[in-house]
């Protein structure tokens, strides 16, 4: 697994970089802003880029708009962003150009190594991780009167761990249920939030984004 980091804190970047190189993986190359970390994707072609949301000139969204940027030149990258708090519009955008291989964490689940590696190798596997800390507060913020109040409590909740990028078999044993009932309240999410069976569209993703909209 190949690695590009771009955070401008110049100690996460380097205690980012000791970690996963502790670990085994391969660290090809750290920048502090959007335009260094465009230029190594570009020389280095990594699996895996780690993005800080903020970063020079402007702290605002660079980091999103490179990462969406890098994605389009290199479209098999994975890319895991970083924030110090929750961004939902950033996290509805990234997911809003697909979800395979995409991961958003809040900066303090990196003290929590083994949470934190885990989400980097779901999200180089193709999957998708999202911050429990990110689907807990999107789904007390959402709005009076939309479709997620249809949606009884246990619904939500295996909504929400669908939101966090968990398959069948991890939910039901998060929720200690069976698969099957899973699967049944899956089924029921997608005919409550009207999402109906049609090629090329991922019911999950439309539902996660449904989800994400609401706030």
């Amino acid at each position: 697994m190949r690695i590009v980091i771009a955070e401008d804190d110049p100690l996460l970047r380097e205690g980012l970089a000791l970690l996963l190189r502790a670990e085994g993986l391969d660290v090809v190359a750290t920048a502090r802003d959007a335009a260094g970390f465009l230029g190594a994707v570009d020389a280095y072609e990594p699996d895996v880029a780690i993005v800080d949301v903020r970063m020079p000139p402007g702290h605002t969204d660079e980091g999103i708009r490179a990462a969406v940027e890098a994605r389009r030149r290199l479209p098999e990258l994975a890319v895991l962003v970083l924030s110090a708090y929750v961004e939902q519009a950033f996290a509805t955008d990234l997911l809003a150009h697909g979800s395979a291989r995409l991961g958003y964490l809040l900066k303090e689940r990196v003290g929590r190594v083994q949470e934190f590696l885990a989400a980097l190798h779901r999200v180089a596997g193709g999957g998708t991780a999202i911050d429990p800390e990110v689907v807990a507060q999107l789904l007390t913020r959402s709005r009076p009167g939309n479709r997620l109040d249809r949606l009884s409590p246990r619904e939500r909740d295996v909504l929400a761990l669908m939101a966090e990028g968990l398959g069948n078999s991890a939910i039901a044993g998060r929720l200690h249920v069976t698969d099957g009932a899973v699967h049944k309240h899956i089924r029921s999410i997608f005919a409550k939030l009207d999402l109906q069976p049609a090629d090329g569209t991922d019911r999950r993703v439309a539902a996660v984004l449904r989800y994400l909209d609401s706030v």
